[in-house]
């Protein structure tokens, strides 16, 4: 089974019908969303009616978690209070309706997909977490993978639990990870950061998305190049925050 993992598209609906067009390339059996898909962009009710007309199951994420609670506004800065407040204006009742119902993770056999940080957080940003909250969280995992966003920035996270015992070896591991594939080690479990569809923060500004192949048991990550200076356009038209424009290039 392979499937595709997406996230943090926020609004830029140039870029996700790029990484979907790959995506159908691609002959994958499933694709889900791990939330975000508004806040930032110029176009958020674009992009979930193309997530409702795809069927893609997606999680809710932070910027989802405003819409169904705007008192989770408080928890943004001064900008992206602005940029949100911005986003709801711009959705229809529908597309609110429909990401109030966001749940806050799915599973999938023995994969876990969450916005944050598992078990279900969609504000727990990975760099926040230390070595000893891991390795907790690691332990009492039942999944084998946990898939997250968030940070906009890929890297994987594994755990080897029969390191504990020999103090000469890391039981967690850190890297990250670039455009290819990756294998995976059977004994191990792992989190994923998937990196981000719509604004990317690791330096290239490509979106970013992997395929999961559970046969082959390997993660590969796929850059897919857009037309920023479009998306940059329609950030300014709608009257959104320059910084988000700016963070594109």
């Amino acid at each position: 089974m392979k499937i595709a993992v997406i996230s943090d598209i926020h609004g830029n609906l140039d870029a996700f019908r790029e990484v979907l067009a790959d995506i159908d390339r691609s002959n994958v059996d499933a694709i889900i969303s791990l939330g975000d898909n508004i806040g930032y962009g110029p176009e958020p009710e674009g992009v979930v009616r193309l997530i409702r007309k795809r069927k893609i199951p997606s999680v809710m994420g932070n910027h989802e978690l405003v819409v169904a609670d705007r008192r989770h506004l408080e928890w943004f800065n001064p900008i992206a209070r602005k940029s949100l407040q911005k986003t709801i204006s711009m959705l229809s009742n529908d597309s609110i309706n429909f990401i109030c119902g966001m749940k806050p993770y799915i599973l999938c056999k023995k994969y876990r997909f969450v916005h944050g940080f598992p078990p279900d957080s969609p504000t727990t940003y990975l760099f926040h977490v230390s070595e000893e909250k891991l390795q907790e969280v690691f332990e009492q995992m039942k999944e084998e993978i946990c898939f997250i966003g968030h940070t906009h920035e890929l890297e994987i996270i594994g755990f080897d639990r029969r390191a504990i015992s020999h103090p000469d070896e890391k039981a967690i591991t850190r890297t990250p990870m670039h455009k290819g594939i990756t294998f995976l080690y059977d004994e191990k479990k792992y989190i994923i950061n998937v990196g981000s569809v719509g604004q990317p923060r690791d330096g290239d500004n490509n979106s970013k998305y992997v395929i999961w192949d559970t046969l082959n048991y390997h993660i590969e990550v796929k850059y897919i190049p857009y037309d920023i200076a479009t998306v940059v356009n329609k950030i300014f038209k709608a009257g959104l925050p320059k910084a988000h424009a700016n963070r594109l290039w």
